[in-house]
């Protein structure tokens, strides 16, 4: 079992940036896959990028080329980059966690990511 602690989101203008942070109760090292999903008002919840434990990164089309996800070990945390912010970004962020590569996924509490003017 994982525990996930979010922080990072908030209001940010068009075009602006943030970083989303994740930290994880054990050591990230032992854990299949983390990554961030998304999901906005009515709509379903959407993969946004992922990290394994081998360092392999994937991204949705919707923000690749304009995000990255990097990890630190020695603070069991990673760290969803978000840069040139549109208003279809503004969605709460949930970061997931996966044990094994059949495993459920653990989930944070979710932080509010607001991009307008």
């Amino acid at each position: 079992q994982v525990q996930l602690v979010e922080s990072g989101g908030g209001l940010v203008q068009p075009g602006g940036s943030l970083r989303l942070s994740c930290a994880a109760s054990i050591s990230i090292f032992s854990i299949n896959d983390m990554g961030w999903y998304r999901q906005a008002p009515g709509k379903q919840r959407e993969l946004v990028a992922t990290i394994t434990g081998w360092g392999t990164t994937t991204y949705a089309d919707s923000v690749s080329g304009r995000s990255a996800i990097t990890r630190d070990g020695a603070k069991d945390t990673v760290y969803l980059h978000l840069n040139s912010l549109k208003p279809e970004d503004t969605a709460v962020y949930y970061c997931y966690a996966r044990m094994t590569p059949d495993g459920r996924n653990y989930w944070g509490q979710g932080t509010q990511v607001t991009v307008s003017s």
